[in-house]
């Protein structure tokens, strides 16, 4: 069965787009508003400047890939789709960071989880971090106006094995659970969310938000590295971009200038702060890069004599948040969110790790297994990490995040709860995933092991998808980069919209708070810029 591309359709059209990889000679572009960065923060923006009036111009360091290209294999999405071909980790190796880096950013491989943010996380922020304007209430219409945009809705089917794991143990243990919303239209339940979805169900920006903009006028620039901004005084002037390689490996040595009345910086946690410093911005108390978060992510996995197929169906449907405010405060234990992960082979065989027969057995048991993940609330007490965003000698990002004592308390409570969870289901074995832990048949032997591992960067395997802060807003310029309203404290003509303005982790899967908090900054941008 043939599906149409709507994106490809629109090429077609006329839609303005810009290959960078093929320019001849360096070019001058210019729009009233310039957004580096096409992910949940860029892309809303865009859509709602574009609509009210403005030409924009939308700056991309990936590729191009639309609903053609994705062929549901792991080989083809990880090079193409992937910050560092799913490679990026944190400076010293001890944490795998999944990020997105194509027209779409990260909301073209996410696995389409859409929380509200936190009511506690918002009050903290305003509470410890001079946050305003931005409390539940406040931010609630703007929540609703995304969740109608992007279709996100309770998932209606019943869960697949791998979530149903979830529910199982959480209703055998009288635990929380809950079915997770989802920003998707007609989805057929494939499961290979996280390789791009190839029949548009996936709400992404790439078939929402991108088209919006394309179809009233605004443009298009991928393959295009914002290596600077170009700044005059107290203000940007302009933004020097390197034309990428068709692999997004190399720069070809041409470059593009962008010329903007407003600039916008998307990129992300790493990358927005990476390009304030390498663009030398002003920064009187040295807050770029610093107070970046991430979920650190814990795993557990467990064999059962059912069938359980953890690469079919959506991806995730069940979670629990009975372990994520456990002294019913910001600043008390670490909390954490409990969920489920596809598991495609590849991802699943990294992870796993292990290698030659042990590995073999581990791998030939993956239609019977289970994985549980637990999202680690970080960056709300004074223990806390604190990630810190720093340039290479060629000037690329990389993420410095030093794992603390408090940390690895929460890591360990982590392991626990989950393997309790999937004895509570019936597993026939589990084991955390950590390199001297071994399966086990029973819960009391699971405990003695876990009471026993060396819970330390190497021996657990720690990864992330969720990557928050490193430009916090918040109106005391002593402590962030922005402003509540994303408005760059020392640069008049620049805002920061994406996830990098959070002051802390979110303690949920951050793109629906991004959608929301962005879709707020740049409808009131609008409205200065007009006035």
């Amino acid at each position: 069965m043939s599906i149409h591309d709507p994106f490809a359709e629109g090429l077609a059209r006329g839609w303005k787009a810009h290959n960078a990889s093929l320019l001849t000679e360096d070019l001058t572009l210019e729009a009233d508003i310039a957004i580096v960065g096409s992910g949940a923060g860029g892309a809303t923006s865009a859509e709602i400047l574009s609509a009210a009036g403005y030409k924009v111009l939308l700056i991309e360091e990936g590729g191009l890939f639309t609903s053609t290209d994705f062929k549901m294999q792991e080989s083809d999405a990880y090079p193409t789709l992937y910050q560092e071909s799913a490679a990026r980790a944190t400076k010293d190796g001890a944490v795998m960071i999944l990020q997105g880096r194509a027209v779409g950013g990260t909301t073209l491989v996410n696995w389409t989880s859409s929380f509200r943010t936190p009511d506690p996380t918002l009050q903290h922020w305003a509470s410890e971090h001079a946050v305003t304007g931005h409390s539940q209430e406040e931010l609630a219409p703007w929540f609703a106006r995304m969740e109608q945009r992007l279709g996100i809705a309770r998932w209606g089917l019943p869960p697949n094995g791998n979530n149903d794991i979830l529910r199982k143990g959480c209703e055998q243990l009288g635990l929380h659970w809950a079915v997770i919303p989802r920003n998707v239209r007609g989805c057929w339940n494939l499961g290979y969310c996280g390789l791009g979805c190839p029949t548009n169900a996936k709400q992404s920006m790439l078939v929402t938000c991108i088209p919006a903009l394309l179809e009233q006028g605004g443009e298009l620039l991928y393959l295009a590295r914002a290596q600077r901004l170009l700044l005059e005084g107290d203000r940007v002037a302009g933004i020097e971009c390197l034309a990428m390689d068709e692999r997004c490996v190399a720069p070809t040595g041409r470059r593009v200038t962008v010329r903007a009345r407003h600039y916008i910086l998307a990129g992300g946690g790493i990358n927005t702060p990476a390009i304030l410093l390498r663009s030398n911005a002003p920064d009187p108390h040295q807050r770029a890069g610093k107070r970046t978060y991430l979920h650190p992510t814990t795993s557990a996995w467990a064999q059962f004599e059912q069938t359980v197929n953890p690469f079919y169906g959506a991806p995730q449907s069940i979670y629990s948040d009975h372990f994520l405010w456990p002294d019913d405060s910001a600043t008390g234990s670490m909390g954490y969110k409990l969920e489920v992960p596809p598991l495609q082979p590849g991802f699943t065989a990294s992870l796993l790790g292990d290698f030659g027969k042990a590995h073999a057995a581990l791998m030939e048991q993956l239609p019977h297994s289970n994985m549980m993940i637990a999202l680690l609330r970080d960056g709300f007490h004074p223990d806390s990490a604190e990630g810190t965003v720093q340039l290479r000698g060629d000037g690329s990002p990389v993420l410095d995040y030093q794992l603390t004592d408090y940390t690895w308390e929460a890591v360990r409570r982590t392991h626990l709860n989950m393997v309790e969870l999937q004895f509570a289901a019936g597993a026939r074995a589990a084991a955390p995933v950590h390199n001297d832990a071994q399966l086990v048949t029973s819960l009391e032997a699971a405990r003695r092991m876990i009471d026993g591992l060396d819970q330390r960067r190497y021996k657990t395997r720690l990864g992330s998808a969720h990557v928050m802060g490193g430009c916090a807003m918040g109106e005391d310029p002593r402590q962030a980069v922005t402003d509540s309203l994303g408005r760059h404290h020392q640069l008049e003509n620049l805002s920061i919209h994406d996830g990098s303005l959070f002051p802390t982790s979110v303690g949920a899967n951050p793109q629906l708070s991004i959608y929301a908090l962005t879709a707020k900054l740049s409808s009131l941008l609008a409205e200065r810029l007009a006035g």
